[in-house]
């Protein structure tokens, strides 16, 4: 509902037909143009003789906002929610091959390839090689993406390093696999 809303002045009363009594329909100075603003009809509620204005939001804007900010969230997850796993198979090839070159460290250096990947770590178990040992190549074996251990397979003068790839699982089509 539109009212007028005229502000509480104590020392001038107000008149029905021109709004303060004594004020010409043109303002003179800065305070009579001020006082007649008032007499505009305004879009505010009014409370107990004063204009009020309304602040803040109505319970329907607040809905409408927080549905578009659910269906972007939704757009945004569908988006994203397969860079994680590609992530972790990225991560996982990096982590094999890091581990292949330091399979062919010690390859160098002792001559031959180790028969687990404890011993990249400890050395190797011969007492004869162990006089050629002149440190760990790594500190400790690696893990993939997902917290599996990787499988080392020696294959004669050749190697195989396999990771179960996302569902943990050896020898299934989602394995990744680095050979020599």
């Amino acid at each position: 509902m539109i009212r007028n809303c005229k502000p509480v002045c104590p020392s001038r009363p107000v008149s029905p037909r021109i709004g303060r009594v004594g004020v010409s329909d043109v303002p003179s100075n800065a305070a009579e143009r001020s006082y007649r603003q008032f007499d505009r009809p305004c879009r505010q509620r009014q409370s107990r003789g004063r204009c009020t204005h309304r602040t803040g939001f109505t319970l329907l804007e607040l809905l409408l906002v927080l549905a578009i900010l659910v269906v972007l969230g939704g757009i945004v997850l569908v988006n994203f929610g397969g860079a994680q796993t590609d992530a972790n198979v990225n991560a996982t090839i990096t982590q094999l091959n890091s581990l292949k070159q330091s399979v062919q460290m010690y390859q160098i250096r002792m001559n031959s390839l180790p028969k687990s990947l404890d011993e990249l770590k400890d050395g190797p178990s011969d007492s004869a090689k162990q006089a050629k040992w002149t440190g760990p190549i790594i500190d400790r074996v690696p893990e993939d993406a997902w917290g599996n251990p990787i499988n080392y397979t020696l294959k004669g003068n050749d190697f195989e390093l396999r990771s179960g790839g996302i569902d943990g699982q050896m020898n299934t089509e989602d394995d990744l696999v680095v050979t020599k």
